[in-house]
């Protein structure tokens, strides 16, 4: 027996000649456990990577909140997120802090929206909020801001004022 073992011609043997569809057979459950097995796992891992994304965001829309409101004092903290969009020529419409994606709303999986805290002007407020777009698939938290500086975060629904300090 000097050949090389084939599992199919073993099962042809034992099994007539449907033991090469049986080996097909098993090997394509085998594949299938590991994929049962793997998927889920990626999932998780995708899902933290855009959980991971949606701080970075939120982080860079406080950034470019302090940078606009310092731009310009007149008007204080931004209204939306569509003041701090690209532009051509930066200004208090189109102030060009952010990139185009984030300016657009949604990034990684989140929806981000910026909204005005009080009136008047300036304005002396803002909050922003990136909860993600299908909850439990690209992820489990939704994320709050202001114009404090500190990242909350809730597991149950949208995060707010009231939410725990993201660590």
């Amino acid at each position: 027996m000097g050949g090389k073992f084939n599992f199919g011609t073993m099962l042809a043997h034992q099994f007539g000649t449907r033991g090469e569809e049986l080996a097909v057979h098993i090997v394509v459950a085998i594949i299938l456990i590991i994929a049962a097995i793997a998927i889920p796992n990626l999932l998780r891992s995708r899902m933290a990577a855009n959980e991971a994304s949606a701080v970075g965001s939120i982080r860079s829309i406080n950034t470019a909140a302090v940078t606009y409101s310092s731009t310009y004092p007149s008007v204080g903290y931004p209204s939306n997120l569509a003041v701090l969009a690209p532009a051509a020529s930066a200004t208090s419409a189109a102030a060009d802090l952010i990139d185009s994606v984030l300016s657009g709303g949604t990034k990684s999986g989140y929806q981000f929206v910026v909204v005005a805290n009080g009136s008047g002007t300036p304005l002396t407020g803002y909050s922003v909020n990136g909860d993600p777009v299908s909850p439990n698939t690209s992820g489990t938290r939704g994320f709050y801001s202001d114009q404090s500086g500190v990242i909350r975060y809730n597991s149950a629904a949208g995060a707010s004022s009231a939410s725990s300090p993201l660590q």
